[in-house]
């Protein structure tokens, strides 16, 4: 069985040093918890290193996308620069990689035009599937107007865009994730809570701006299980009642816009809850490496939940195949893991 993680981070050496380079009040926290362990070299590798831990996990393919809070919170003019190389050394290694790797672009979205001609040249490059996004870059919201035209081209090119996770304002912040001393502070604002809150609003934020009633090709994926929105989302439904100018209720267009992706959380109760709410061929496996490690015993116990193979397969790769045009990747490139977990089901069937 063919194994497909899509949410897989790295970063460049130019991006991180950038990040950091920041003045204070301007400087995205969330950065320190790249320091962790050995996550400062696993980030930087997307090579030989890199595959070994995918064989080690059973992954046959990642879907590389730079990691929090990518190029969004820098200047314009710095954001494209280093935008451009990151997606031009991700394309170098897809194609050192051909059957292991594969690429979301990365975007200056600080410049919405200069996003725009990014994904234009980017189009054809080696190994680009998707798009890595935030909620909003400094103060612009995704859903702003001036994002139109980008996922207008989104939808041409049949680039689905992650809605990953990132740090509050600092003005929400201040009001809400503070008071608990440095390190809970930011644990709080980011990982505990405050990353997803984030993620969320920004999706629901698009659905109540009418984004895809504008643009009804349009597919966005959200980690961690929807990023709360699936555990309120009879709750957020009741906004229907007030969005009048949209064409569905809120909730309608989870069937046919948003895709759910696991981020390393390999937790059979949630996956029971999000088949309450959406169906099995929105469902993506993604193993947030390096910040999470998938290992081949756990992605089998859990892809086992699933009774029948078919929907193992939807989840272990089928659905990511199809949502990124994928086509047919060799499967068990390599990796004696894939195999050992085909056959683990075998004996558990």
């Amino acid at each position: 069985m063919r194994v497909v993680a899509i949410e897989e981070h790295w970063t460049t050496p130019n991006i991180d040093r950038a990040l950091r380079s920041q003045p204070v009040g301007a400087r995205d926290e969330s950065v320190a918890l790249n320091d962790r362990g050995d996550l400062p070299a696993r980030l930087l590798d997307i090579g030989a290193r890199r595959v070994e831990a995918m064989d080690a996990a059973g992954v046959d393919v990642q879907i590389l996308s730079v990691a929090p809070p990518g190029t969004h919170g820098l200047v314009a003019r710095e954001a494209v620069t280093l935008s451009r190389e990151a997606n031009d050394i991700a394309s170098e290694a897809v194609r050192r990689h051909p059957t292991r790797l594969r690429a979301m672009t990365t975007l200056p979205m600080s410049d919405p035009d200069a996003a725009v001609a990014e994904l234009r040249r980017t189009a054809k490059a080696p190994g680009h599937v998707g798009i890595m996004s935030y909620g909003r870059s400094g103060e612009r919201p995704l859903d702003d107007p001036a994002y139109d035209e980008l996922l207008a081209l989104a939808v041409e090119l049949g680039r689905p865009m992650f809605l990953h996770p990132q740090i509050p304002p600092d003005a929400v912040r201040e009001a809400s994730y503070r008071g608990f001393g440095p390190t809970l502070d930011l644990a709080l604002a980011t990982f505990g809570w405050g990353w997803h809150i984030e993620a969320g609003l920004a999706a629901l934020r698009l659905i109540l701006r009418g984004t895809f009633d504008r643009h009804p090709d349009l597919q966005i994926v959200l980690g961690h299980w929807g990023e709360m929105l699936l555990f309120a989302l009879d709750r957020v439904d009741s906004l229907s009642r007030i969005a009048t100018h949209l064409e569905r209720r809120v909730s309608a267009y989870f069937a046919t816009n948003i895709h759910i992706a696991t981020s390393g959380m390999l937790t059979p109760r949630l996956l029971r809850h999000a088949l309450d709410y959406t169906t099995i061929d929105r469902i993506l496996l993604s193993g947030d490496y390096p910040f999470h490690r998938l290992d081949a015993a756990t992605l089998t116990d859990f892809l086992h939940t699933l009774p029948n193979p078919d929907d193992r397969h939807k989840i272990a790769h089928a659905n990511a195949e199809s949502l990124y045009g994928l086509g047919q990747l060799p499967a068990g490139t390599g990796t004696q893991s894939v195999a050992g977990i085909a056959d683990h089901l075998k004996e558990q069937s």
